[in-house]
């Protein structure tokens, strides 16, 4: 990946992180939502964007609401990044983060008795 891409990924992040988080009224993204990657093509016309919610049962409607709001993402990051063009935004589950969860989920729930000590 090149230097250049890696900056706009970064930068990308950045904005979407603070559009989310600060700038968009929708009382369905209210959850904690985290923008975990962010990958833009080598030709700059399109944007993978990793999401993760705190509750696993909310993260398919976050990301259709996401997606339905790409006009108004779009807008916002136009007036944050200096870009000739804007990508087009494509908002997936991380299924890293999902797997993460599930995980300390099982690991909650699991019950491993105390060893007893031998009084030798």
């Amino acid at each position: 990946m090149s230097n250049r891409q890696e900056r706009a990924n970064s930068e990308i992040q950045k904005c979407l992180i603070e559009i989310i988080q600060h700038k968009m009224n929708d009382p369905r993204l209210d959850k904690v939502i985290t923008v975990s990657d962010v990958k833009v093509s080598t030709d700059f016309k399109f944007c993978r964007v990793k999401i993760s919610v705190l509750d696993l049962k909310d993260i398919n409607m976050v990301t259709n609401v996401l997606q339905k709001s790409e006009g108004y993402i779009k807008r916002e990051l136009a007036s944050m990044i200096d870009m000739p063009f804007l990508p087009k935004i494509k908002f997936e589950v991380d299924k890293g983060a999902i797997s993460t969860l599930r995980v300390e989920e099982i690991l909650k729930n699991l019950y491993i008795p105390a060893e007893e000590e031998d009084g030798e």
